[in-house]
């Protein structure tokens, strides 16, 4: 991939250059393409090459439903997608490794350890996979290779874990519990106990890069995740015990057998990794959930079962992800359908909260008819926000003037961050497929705005105590703060307040940009505009969130803000550029037609003096990843950051490539402004993207990494999706279009991709 650190074998100190020379010769190429005028000096590599125009794929993954055009793209499809398994090799690569050492020279140690390595192979592989053109991508591809045989030799010398005992689940007789799998010491290490405000910028990002795989050995189990210091400790499941009596709230609660035969629960340790990962690595980016009272024992098994589904994918245990998504969905299913007289005021949080987790695992699954049931319940989840406000405003307006107890606070509190989280989700769909929002700002005018973290995950527990702790904290309206916003008044409010308010000016922005009067409606833009600065002049005001938050990133403050200011870029973008099409493709998942859409969106692309502000945006998001390594960016931000900023950075990057390539074309010379601009991206790339300026057009250039960069390592289909419809985006402005069925189809795992019961939906 673009940005990685390539090793080079080294030769022996007593090579003459003529042996050299000698070595490195270029056999001839007596096999041609009957296709095309191309040949190859091995049959295999024309066989290869063939298929990119008959559009076969002869690998089959024998554990899903991917094929691929090519062995090895089967193999990393392996490693990344089925990480749960270590990356252990297929059964047909196994066997064709296991009889085929004749060629392979072995490298040092026992026999059973040894790594074999061809350089004469590695060449061929580079010439056959790249047709004669050495990328860096594939390069590192086979670095990577050769690090899984080294890692994977080891694990073989040492001794096995031996998977606890699980405990069924079984309305019936047959048991419904699998040995957990423990995180595979072959995946991909990710920091994660790096405090979010003391991120140093390392200072050889190559060395980095490519120590990233020698920890790779430490198991899951053993990282922290530092809980404590971001102000809560993780729920835990603590005994046997406590998780018998969550199986008897799931079969209390599954009156109607419905969860599918093939439901599993976790183990002990497998319950607790996928409840540290959901508290660690996801919570923080859409906090509604109270980690203080959240007993897993006590708790609504469905969302139990949303959270652990989350939790799961972080860990990359797709199967069990998908398994749990499936019972929560059920469960919530089964209640609404019982439920007598209903009435979107009478669910109580955990439908909605359920329901939420479940349209996201759903919405981001790269499954198109994942997103389509999300879609359709969306008015439902609408509509019990509405209600469910509707009583929290009653219990409110009963205690007249009265503060609130620490319980009653915590319940009011815990509510308006679940509708604010159900806004943020809405926003997305709108930002992410241009989906008409289902929820409009009036809906909150009279609502506060959520808490700090620090008073939401506050240890006091005294009554007097802590109401001298809410009263020193400042509550502001949705109303009071949007007003002041378009006023040009900035304001001090909490880092999820700052992320509910530009979710609120960017869906102003979506509809402006939608209404038929937006070309004339000239005073309705700047109130944007100036709604939009003033915001971002508040972002120095935020209260600071005092806990740290147990991930890295470059950037300081909480991690709310650093998905804020990402969709505060999309926001500035939208203003400019509309890239409705490529929205829309989106929905049907189809990364030829998404590909499609960037490139046809090239005449939405102007070029003048306010789109030079839009490039200097799509620059700052670009920057970030470039500067702090792009390949530990990829390997660390699918966990370490939210899904907001690939969603947020597709309208941004799109943009980006097609003005760079409209200055690379277009006959009308470029301005002093669009030059200095052009060149500041070239100086980024050509200083400190590690070797990933070639020969290409700098537009196709910055398609290709982001692409790369994006499906590297996959905890949302949807990032996949979207890398693979770069990677087509960055041939099709070079001028040519290559087999792309070279990356695997992945996606979240989901009811229809596996096959699961299609009744059981709401």
């Amino acid at each position: 991939m673009p940005g990685a650190s390539v090793a080079v074998l080294p030769t022996s100190a007593s090579s003459t250059p003529a042996s050299r020379k000698t070595s490195l010769a270029q056999p001839e190429r007596k096999y041609k393409c009957q296709f095309c005028n191309r040949a190859f000096s091995r049959s295999e590599h024309r066989s290869r090459h063939e298929r990119s125009h008959t559009k076969e794929r002869p690998f089959k993954c024998m554990k899903c439903r991917s094929t691929f055009v090519r062995r090895d793209l089967l193999l990393r499809h392996d490693r990344t997608v089925h990480a749960k398994d270590g990356g252990v090799p297929l059964h047909s690569d196994g066997k064709r490794r296991a009889g085929g050492g004749s060629k392979a020279r072995s490298i040092g140690g026992p026999s059973k350890s040894s790594i074999a390595i061809d350089p004469s192979t590695l060449s061929e592989q580079i010439e056959a996979s790249s047709e004669g053109v050495f990328d860096v991508e594939h390069a590192a591809m086979l670095v990577a290779d050769l690090h899984h045989k080294a890692t994977a030799a080891m694990r073989d010398n040492g001794s096995p874990c031996e998977p606890s005992p699980s405990m069924a689940y079984a309305p019936t007789s047959a048991p419904m519990m699998d040995p957990a799998v423990t995180y595979p010491p072959s995946a991909v290490p990710l920091p994660h106990n790096v405090p979010w405000d003391t991120f140093v910028q390392p200072a050889n990002m190559d060395a980095k890069a490519n120590s990233m795989p020698s920890s790779a050995s430490a198991s899951f189990e053993s990282q922290s995740f530092a809980s404590a210091s971001a102000g809560f400790k993780a729920p835990q499941v603590h005994s046997d015990e406590e998780r018998n009596m969550i199986l008897d709230n799931i079969r209390a609660h599954d009156s109607e057998h419905a969860i599918p035969e093939g439901f599993r629960v976790p183990n002990l340790s497998s319950l607790n990794r996928y409840l540290a990962t959901y508290f660690g690595l996801f919570h923080h980016h859409l906090p509604f959930l109270h980690p203080a009272s959240f007993s897993v024992t006590q708790v609504s098994p469905a969302l139990l079962l949303a959270v652990l589904s989350i939790g799961a994918l972080y860990a990359f245990d797709q199967d069990q992800a998908y398994m749990l998504h499936i019972g929560s969905k059920v469960l919530v299913n089964q209640f609404l359908q019982n439920k007598e007289n209903f009435s979107s005021r009478k669910c109580p949080l955990w439908t909605m909260q359920s329901s939420l987790l479940n349209m996201i695992f759903a919405s981001w699954s790269g499954d198109p008819k994942g997103l389509e049931w999300a879609c359709s319940i969306k008015s439902l989840l609408a509509n019990m926000v509405a209600g469910n406000r509707y009583e929290l405003k009653l219990r409110q307006d009963g205690r007249e003037d009265a503060q609130p107890t620490r319980a009653e606070w915590i319940e009011d509190e815990g509510c308006r961050r679940t509708y604010y989280a159900v806004y943020i989700f809405f926003g997305l769909l709108t930002l992410t497929y241009n989906h008409t929002p289902a929820i409009s700002f009036n809906e909150f005018e009279d609502l506060q705005l959520p808490s700090q973290e620090a008073l939401w995950n506050s240890k006091v527990t005294e009554e007097a105590a802590w109401q001298e702790q809410l009263k020193a904290s400042p509550a502001i309206t949705f109303l009071a703060a949007h007003t002041k916003l378009f006023q040009g008044d900035t304001l001090k409010y909490s880092a999820f307040a700052t992320r509910v308010m530009i979710n609120a000016l960017f869906l102003e922005v979506w509809y402006h940009k939608r209404s038929p009067e937006a070309l004339q409606d000239v005073v309705t833009e700047y109130k944007l505009r100036l709604a939009l600065e003033t915001w971002e002049k508040s972002l120095d005001l935020c209260e600071p969130e005092a806990d740290t938050v147990p991930l890295s990133a470059p950037h300081k403050g909480h991690p709310l803000i650093f998905n804020a200011k990402a969709m505060f870029r999309n926001a500035r973008v939208r203003l400019e550029v509309d890239l409705k099409t490529v929205q829309e493709a989106l929905r049907y998942h189809d990364h030829y037609e998404v590909a499609a859409a960037m490139s046809t969106a090239r005449d939405k692309v102007k070029r003048s003096c306010e789109m030079i502000k839009v490039i200097d945006e799509c620059y700052n998001c670009i920057e970030t990843a470039v500067r702090q390594g792009v390949r530990w960016v990829a390997r660390t931000s699918p966990t370490n950051w939210s899904i907001e900023h690939p969603l947020c950075g597709m309208d941004l990057m799109i943009t980006l490539t097609l003005w760079l390539y409209r200055l690379e074309h277009d006959e009308e010379a470029a301005s002093e402004e669009e030059m200095v601009m052009y060149l500041k991206v070239r100086t980024l790339f050509e200083k400190d993207a590690e070797g990933a300026m070639n020969s290409q057009q700098l537009s196709a250039t910055v398609a290709h990494l982001w692409g790369s960069m994006l499906d590297e390592v996959v905890v949302w289909g949807i990032t996949r999706l979207m890398g693979e419809a770069f990677r087509l985006h960055s041939q099709a402005l070079i001028g040519y279009v290559d087999d792309v069925e070279a990356s695997s189809n992945v996606s979240t795992p989901s009811m229809i991709s596996q096959g699961g019961d299609e009744e059981s939906v709401y």
